[in-house]
């Protein structure tokens, strides 16, 4: 999960910063959650499954499938 969350981010050319804007959190505890040191909240999966156009499941590498479900 940690992995993929930062893939997502550097495949769309963000930084840190940009994306912890978007989740009202610091980029300290955005760094956190890519590097696997602090479970990322369900608000926050949520947040980042919007914000990347991706499921849930996938972020959390339950599938290679990004699409979110009709």
């Amino acid at each position: 999960m940690f992995r993929r969350i930062r893939d997502l981010r550097e495949d769309h050319d963000l930084t840190q910063t940009q994306v912890a804007k978007q989740l009202n959190c610091s980029q300290q505890v955005y760094s956190n959650y890519e590097l696997g040191q602090r479970d990322i909240p369900t608000d926050i999966l949520i947040k980042l499954s919007a914000f990347y156009h991706v499921s849930v499941d996938y972020i959390l590498e339950l599938t290679n499938n990004p699409k979110i479900r009709q």
